[in-house]
């Protein structure tokens, strides 16, 4: 039987559907505030690590060394002002050498000031509105149609063939390569959550409430999220997709976008 259940772990663990997105640790990210967050993340990890092998490390010994088959008495002491000095004292140095860093990393994340754009991304059951300020440039980004496709019941399509299968947008958010992008985020209807992982960014959405993040992506590449608040039957298909590109790149994107938003509302006004 124990083979069995061996076996069957190996051949999960050989399959590349079954690890593809498999992962044990905290995405370290592309921005410098995500590798801070990675970071600060490993050291309150290793010392928790350390200090469990203490303790139980200490458990363990005092099982073994000390069982009654040994002949061991148990003491009869019932304080010791020094132990507890010692066993109160290094906790609260331990949280201080953890409370500094994450503090500053903390307001960091916080520090919105001074960006160089800023988009305003509105949550919609299922899909996101994203508004550049003073660009006049703004679209709406909904779940690709290969993926629309492939998610519905008795479509045909195996969802394994589909590449970024719910994972990708018709119109993705483009920003260029190490601009500061403020993101006002908003909801016009119920609770949402902007959550790009590789951004370290999982901010909600709040009817009549406007929350505040930004990023500064130092690496050219495109950075998949999600929806990460329960929001309806459709939650799971409302992905988010960012492309960090060349500024000049953006450039010529941003200048495309607009003539197109041009035709666009002059047709709207067309139809009035």
């Amino acid at each position: 039987m124990l083979g069995k259940v061996c076996l069957g772990v190996l051949g999960l663990l050989a399959a590349n559907n079954a690890t593809a997105d498999w992962t044990l640790n905290m995405t370290r990210g592309v921005t410098e505030l995500s590798a801070e967050t990675y970071d600060l993340h490993m050291q309150v990890l290793y010392w928790c690590c350390a200090i469990g092998v203490l303790i139980f490390g200490a458990m363990i010994f005092s099982l073994v060394r000390h069982r009654k088959s040994q002949g061991v008495r148990a003491a009869t002491f019932s304080h010791s002002m020094t132990a507890e000095v010692i066993w109160t004292t290094i906790p609260i140095i331990i949280l201080m050498v953890m409370a500094v860093p994450t503090t500053r990393t903390m307001l960091k994340l916080e520090d919105s000031r001074k960006p160089d754009m800023t988009i305003v991304a509105t949550a919609y059951q299922w899909r996101w509105h994203y508004a550049y300020q003073g660009h006049d440039v703004d679209f709406y980004s909904s779940l690709s149609r290969t993926s629309g496709d492939a998610r519905r019941l008795n479509s045909g399509i195996d969802p394994y063939t589909v590449e970024n299968y719910l994972l990708d947008v018709d119109n993705p958010l483009v920003v260029p390569q190490g601009a500061k992008i403020r993101l006002l985020l908003t909801s016009n209807d119920v609770v949402h959550a902007w959550w790009v992982p590789e951004l370290a960014i999982k901010k909600d959405a709040i009817p009549g409430f406007m929350n505040e993040t930004w990023f500064k992506a130092d690496v050219i590449g495109t950075y998949r999220g999600q929806c990460a608040e329960l929001c309806g039957m459709n939650h799971g298909y409302m992905p988010i997709v960012v492309e960090v590109v060349d500024p000049r790149d953006y450039t010529h994107w941003l200048a495309a976008k607009q003539p197109a938003m041009a035709r666009q509302s002059a047709a709207v006004e067309t139809m009035k």
